[in-house]
């Protein structure tokens, strides 16, 4: 089959980051039977302020007809008052998920050999698990208002959804997961003694789902007790399951632990297959440092991997999966040449690092 792949390669550094992720999947297609066709998309900050859209249902429909989504970074100057409120994190990342039901963001959390992180006495043999986080529930949609705006009685309110579908559906690809990785370990991060109505619902189908799954060991933390287990022994983690909201700040507590946001990858999935899975690195635009050869496409590139393993699982396509183990292979084979550097600004260029990924492959 060939995938079909759009790309939104958005502002700052992320046209740069994208365009080398592109030239390793070029350089890796030949070898594994694999092939592609991109296409490209305008949305993005820029975008917006040239013509004042953002994503309309027109083009939804249209990006529902790919495979996958590769997306760069968005997002334009910093305190720019024509961005203010989100319009571009609610007008792209956000419509894109709950539009696509993208209800699971995986996030790996791995520290790649030569990578520095600012744990004590912890290596990549310490740092190695997986975080599903629910995607499309809690306080992300956005139900509450605000009343009495910008006077001294201002109200304002916002809700803490969970439904049971919603649950169930993320519990259970987490288990999947962890019954396909080696220590076959699960732990559901949640807040129950405090938030006891949205915790009863998520750790009542944990424990009811965890009997179908004998072969799974499972674990619960509070997510206080989460955030300290993950900076003194984070190699008590396998897979770990999460709302969204905690999951929103583990998982960059985990990005900072393997070593910094340069490195994360991340995937919003639609493991159905309903509609196209995205893909992107964590790191945000860098509006600085855009067009100087400066940003280490690294991210980019491990996301790529991602989207071809998830993607090509979801499709049945096994070509797509060889060739994103292989590009994952290679990533992990140049990151010794960071060692004692910047990730995000390594100082060999984003050229030079995408040769050495293409070299690796």
């Amino acid at each position: 089959m060939t995938l079909k792949l759009a790309v939104i390669a958005g502002d700052g550094i992320g046209p740069e980051v994208v365009d080398a992720a592109l030239a390793v999947l070029d350089a890796a297609k030949s070898k594994d039977g694999f092939a592609y066709d991109t296409t490209r998309f305008p949305f993005s900050a820029a975008h917006y302020l040239e013509t004042g859209h953002v994503l309309e249902d027109a083009d939804l429909d249209t990006l529902r007809n790919f495979d996958a989504i590769l997306l760069g970074a968005v997002g334009g100057q910093p305190n720019d008052p024509r961005l203010a409120g989100g319009v571009i994190e609610k007008g792209i990342l956000l419509k894109l998920r709950f539009c696509f039901d993208q209800y699971i963001n995986l996030r790996p959390v791995q520290l790649y050999p030569g990578i520095d992180t600012p744990l004590k006495n912890k290596g990549p043999e310490d740092i190695d698990f997986v975080v599903v986080r629910e995607n499309t529930e809690d306080l992300y949609v956005g139900m509450g208002g605000i009343a009495r705006e910008r006077t001294p009685h201002e109200v304002s309110e916002q809700t803490m959804l969970a439904t049971r579908f919603g649950v169930e559906r993320c519990l259970r690809y987490a288990f999947d997961l962890a019954r396909n990785r080696p220590r076959k370990h699960l732990t559901l991060v949640h807040k129950t003694n405090v938030l006891t109505y949205v915790g009863q619902t998520w750790h009542r189908a944990f424990t009811e789902i965890a009997e179908q799954y004998s072969d799974v060991q499972t674990a619960y933390h509070h997510v206080d007790a989460c955030c300290m287990y993950m900076v003194t022994q984070p190699e008590v983690y396998d897979t770990v399951v999460v709302p969204n909201m905690f999951g929103d700040i583990i998982t960059d507590l985990g990005a900072a632990i393997a070593g910094g946001m340069g490195i994360a990858s991340s995937g919003n999935l639609q493991p159905d297959g309903t509609a196209p899975s995205m893909f992107e690195p964590v790191h945000g635009s860098a509006p600085d440092i855009a067009g100087q050869n400066k940003a280490n496409p690294i991210a980019t590139i491990d996301s790529l991997g991602l989207l071809l393993r998830e993607t090509g699982r979801i499709k049945g396509d096994s070509a797509a999966v060889q060739c994103g183990q292989r590009i994952g292979d290679a990533v992990r084979k140049v990151t010794s040449n960071f060692e004692g550097k910047s990730l995000d600004r390594s100082g060999y260029g984003t050229d030079a690092v995408t040769k050495m990924v293409i070299d690796a492959l």
